[in-house]
């Protein structure tokens, strides 16, 4: 018997990182809290204004579009998409269609269609709504976000399950985050997604029914929703019934779609070219400058930190995807080598106490790594003392935590703690003698074989040095007096 089986586009939205906005000398500001503060008759689509293209988000398009081995197209133009809602102040959107400013391109195996940069709507507010309280039904309209520079990616039909959706969103956001193009912070509506989705039997791909699910606003709603839509389809199917081409929402707390509206197509929007503003032309020349803009992207540094730092897999990912951890490893990792502790082995012990212990702080405390009170000279000064056996393990870790929450070099924190490792034979070997005299049952209970009254003297002794002696030195000794050699 035949499985149904999915097929998966992606269209995704991202608002570009700019001063002002697309076509208006307004502030960008996704940060502004009050209402209908950064406008202007331009961005509010008032009689007898006109257009200015940003040339910033013109760059950042085209610099996502080298990001993603896409072909800069050489001429492009702006097209107006007409419809009519609350949230469209002119009454259309100038946006692309006929020729964008990039095609082509992949990304974690999903070719991408087209590159496209738009105007963002308004923001809409529905009072009544469980989001907002009302005692009655109205709707407000919010124009600060109305001209924003919005970047649309749309991909092939390449994707086929809800995991590897998310994957691909998830790794745009990522190279946007790198290039600087956008925050691409989807709490804040910076990113937003809609899945094109359908269902089909046998070898043809594309033989199902499209259904859009629109404005998923988390990479877990994005998975869910594909999820939902796939077991919707296919129940509907197995019933006998049609799946019907319509545009879908998404309902969080019901963790469901619902129906919105017939989907519309291209001719419904009456595209035609921008008549205020002119076509766009690009030399090579330019396209090489905006090359050499192109930072390390995020599969590139991934690679680069497993061979130069031999970090394990889980390391390189946890790395890659925060800008402010990896910079403090980055600097780490300078320090080490420039107290020449930058082995593998010093790399490697660095890279666990930074992902198992310092990153436990870190949300342990919930303190963000800007704030951090131990800078990466200090971590790296920790990670010498601990490699050169100035401090055991236990030591390292205590002062690590010290540093997180008080501050302070290590060095200094060791020295006014007394937690220098003890390593003179003859100074521990007083203390065994002690620690042994002390317990006469324990010693007792060892001789007859019981192993844990030797971990309680070892645990004693640790006690008494403040953790600043090698457990397997102190075992050694323990044992050695025990059995009277």
């Amino acid at each position: 018997m035949q499985e149904y089986k999915l097929t998966i586009g992606l269209e995704i939205h991202a608002e570009l990182r700019t001063n002002t906005k697309m076509f208006c000398g307004c502030k960008n500001d996704p940060d502004e809290k009050h209402p209908n503060i950064n406008i202007c008759p331009v961005c509010m689509g008032h009689p007898g204004t006109l257009p200015v293209i940003n040339k910033s988000a013109v760059e950042q398009v085209q610099r996502a579009g080298l990001a993603l081995g896409s072909e800069l197209q050489k001429k492009s133009h702006f097209d107006r998409k007409n419809y009519f809602y609350p949230d469209i102040p002119k009454g259309y959107q100038i946006s692309q269609y006929k020729d964008p400013l990039v095609l082509g391109g992949s990304l974690k195996g999903v070719k991408i269609t087209r590159v496209h940069l738009e105007e963002d709507t308004a923001r809409s507010q529905h009072l009544g709504s469980s989001d907002v309280r009302s005692e009655r039904p109205a709707s407000l309209v919010d124009f600060n976000r109305a001209g924003v520079p919005l970047m649309e990616l749309v991909t092939e039909p390449d994707i086929t399950s809800a995991k590897q959706a998310r994957e691909f969103a998830e790794a745009l956001q990522l190279v946007l985050q790198y290039l600087g193009a956008s925050e691409a912070n989807m709490e804040k509506g910076e990113m937003r997604c809609e899945a094109n989705i359908s269902v089909y039997l046998g070898a043809e791909r594309l033989s199902g029914t499209k259904v859009e699910v629109k404005n998923l606003n988390s990479f877990r709603a994005v998975e869910k929703a594909i999820e939902y839509e796939f077991e919707r389809q296919t129940k509907l199917l197995e019933e006998g019934g049609k799946v019907k081409q319509e545009t879908r929402g998404w309902d969080e707390n019901k963790e469901a779609t619902f129906s919105q509206r017939s989907k519309e197509s291209a001719h419904d929007y009456r595209y035609f070219p921008e008549p205020d503003l002119p076509l766009m032309e690009f030399s090579e020349e330019y396209f090489d400058k905006l090359r050499a803009t192109i930072p390390e992207l995020p599969e590139a540094k991934r690679k680069r930190l497993t061979d130069e730092y031999k970090l394990d897999t889980q390391a390189a990912e946890i790395l890659m995807h925060d800008k402010d951890l990896s910079a403090f490893w980055e600097k780490t990792a300078s320090e080490l080598k420039e107290w020449g502790s930058g082995s593998d082995e010093a790399f490697k012990l660095a890279s666990n106490y930074f992902i198992s212990d310092l990153l436990g702080l870190i949300k342990e405390k919930q303190i963000p790594v800007s704030e951090l009170l131990i800078d990466p000279e200090n971590f790296a000064e920790l990670i010498k003392m601990l490699f050169n056996n100035e401090i055991t393990s236990r030591v390292a870790k205590d002062v690590l935590r010290h540093m997180v929450e008080v501050g302070g070099d290590p060095s200094t924190i060791v020295e006014e703690k007394g937690l220098k490792q003890v390593s003179d034979s003859g100074t521990l070997e007083a203390m065994a003698k002690k620690i042994i005299d002390a317990n006469p049952s324990a010693i007792a209970d060892y001789k007859k074989g019981k192993q844990q009254s030797l971990q309680f003297l070892v645990g004693q002794m640790m006690k008494e040095t403040k953790g600043a002696a090698n457990p397997d030195t102190i075992k050694e000794i323990l044992t050695k007096i025990i059995r009277g050699v």
